[in-house]
């Protein structure tokens, strides 16, 4: 059996991978280093770092079929997590999965397992991460390895003993070791294009000194043992803080490979925020902590790509905060074309907290793993997948594409001049001069004209019009507003219908002022101009 696991392992490496690796780093931007090109990293997280040691989900569905689905939903890589320990302690690595998932007594893993994937049983922790990697590069997608946590278990805590340098289970040297061997046994697996020195440090033992220290090392052990490879850096405190690098940059050169990390969940601040204050002050609120925190990093003296690790949320949309807040994040992630990584992948777990089979609600797999969990969701992360800027010349031509996060559409116009919300691209190309100018469709000089409340904008040759002049309006910066001169001069905002989320119509605005006290949901009308520099968007 150990035979032919190895087989397998053999098989899986004699596929030719789709893309050119490795890939650099130019200023903010993720290239291909051959040739220059940008490529945008749009992920998906999928634990193996828990208690039994392994990629999640393999006692439900065929690994092949599982990477099936991660390509069809449209995820060009995956953060892959991974435990120290199961790469530097033999009693942890170099066991088979099958005596481990015994050790666990997870018969009813194991029997899946059995069913689905029993080349998988006979092989060692390493051995199965080696499996799992090879399947997600023949089947074309990136991997970013992620060391999560230095003990196997559930992350995170202030107090697991996993947080920080010098805690229970974080010995500096052991986790240098992990490294190392992590970088040099990957060396060879061109989809392995990144690799993360450490997930969500904190507690109470963290300090910015041993960060500078510690990180500073564990980089330069990476980057010697795999040179090719991008190294992921993530800040204090859950990895929500990198602030402390505006008063001293971290002095390290990888030959344009560092790249930084940053997460961003609800709950990354108050999360009560999002129902006791208006929705408009809230987004803008943690949108400019988000801002402070991190992507300063990448409009600095010296830029340097920033990537949203881990973000996510109840796809069961039970959770006022999680959906209010996912809306407001896409809106950024979408005008600064972030490259991300969604948490999480997984169903179900094999182990979490003690209880077997858990549900994970923040899953794009229900926890059948047969079928997308939400996917109204998955259409809405249509266009954060898209490319829409790349480096350039100053000199390239740019517009906007009007993106509404909440439905994940942009508005178009069609051959008619007929205005229509949808994902799919081609996406109409627009052209904005600020507040109180018109929203001109490019090359067609026509402009974006209100009619009237509760009806669809016109496309119109007049562009002189005071029903022609938009201005963004709300804390919020979210809402494209425009004076309806001819029925009273109120303002009317641009809105997706609630009933139809192909139509655009305009409406009577919905808290765009101060008044702390308007509680009413303003995301349907929320729509961000996408300033894009990509000639073709499909």
């Amino acid at each position: 059996m150990l035979e032919k696991s190895l087989q397998a392992i053999f098989l899986l490496s004699l596929v030719s991978f789709t893309y050119s690796f490795p890939l650099s780093t130019s200023k903010r931007w993720i290239i291909n280093a051959a040739t220059g090109q940008r490529v945008k990293l749009a992920c998906v997280n999928w634990p193996a770092h828990l208690q039994p040691m392994l990629a999640e989900g393999l006692d439900k569905k065929p690994l092949g079929e599982i990477v099936a689905a991660v390509v069809k939903m449209h995820f060009n890589c995956v953060r892959l997590t991974w435990s120290t320990f199961m790469f530097t302690r033999p009693n942890y690595g170099h066991i088979s999965v099958s005596q481990t998932l015994d050790s666990l007594d997870l018969k009813e893993a194991k029997q899946g397992i059995s069913k689905n994937n029993p080349f998988i049983l006979n092989m060692t922790h390493i051995q199965a991460c080696e499996a799992v990697v090879g399947e997600l590069g023949a089947q074309g997608i990136m991997v970013l390895l992620d060391n999560h946590i230095s003990k196997p278990d559930w992350c995170c805590s202030n107090t697991d003993g996993n947080g920080f340098f010098g805690d229970r289970y974080f010995d500096p040297n052991e986790w240098m070791k992990g490294l190392s061997f992590v970088a040099d046994r990957f060396k060879e697996k061109r989809q392995v294009v990144a690799i993360s020195l450490r997930n969500e440090l904190r507690g109470p033992r963290q300090n910015e000194p041993d960060w500078y220290k510690y990180i500073s090392e564990g980089a330069r052990v990476v980057h010697k043992r795999n040179p090719h490879v991008l190294v992921f850096v993530s800040g204090l405190n859950f990895d929500l803080d990198l602030s402390f690098l505006q008063k001293r940059p971290l002095a390290l050169d990888l030959d344009n490979k560092l790249v930084y990390e940053i997460h961003w969940y609800s709950f990354s601040q108050d999360q009560n925020m999002w129902k006791t204050q208006p929705t408009n002050i809230v987004c803008n609120k943690v949108t400019q902590s988000f801002i402070n925190r991190a992507v300063f990093l990448t409009t600095c003296k010296n830029p340097a790509p920033l990537v949203l690790s881990e973000f996510g949320f109840d796809q069961r949309e039970v959770n006022l905060a999680d959906n209010l807040y996912m809306t407001c994040l896409m809106a950024y992630a979408a005008e600064t074309d972030l490259d991300w990584a969604l948490w999480a992948l997984q169903g179900s777990y094999y182990l979490r907290g003690g209880l077997k089979g858990a549900e994970e609600t923040f899953g794009a797999l229900d926890s059948t793993w047969q079928h997308p969990r939400n996917p109204n969701f998955l259409e809405r992360l249509r266009f954060l997948q898209t490319k829409t800027h790349v480096p350039t010349t100053s000199r390239t031509r740019t517009s906007y594409i009007i993106f509404h996060p909440l439905s994940g559409n942009c508005v178009n116009a069609n051959a008619r001049n007929e205005l229509y919300a949808s994902n799919r691209g081609p996406f109409s190309r627009w052209s904005y001069g600020g507040d109180g100018t018109p929203i001109r469709l490019m090359d067609r000089s026509l402009c974006l004209k209100v009619v009237g409340d509760g009806l669809p904008p016109m496309l119109s040759n007049d562009c002189q019009s005071k029903q022609s002049a938009w201005s963004l309006v709300s804390s919020s910066k979210l809402h494209l507003a425009t004076k309806d001169d001819e029925h009273g001069g109120e303002l009317v905002c641009l809105q997706v219908s609630p009933t139809n989320s192909s139509q655009v119509v305009t409406t009577k605005c919905i808290c765009i002022g101060e008044d702390s006290s308007c509680m009413q949901n303003p995301q349907s009308q929320w729509f961000k101009l996408v300033l894009t520099n990509v000639l073709s968007l499909a």
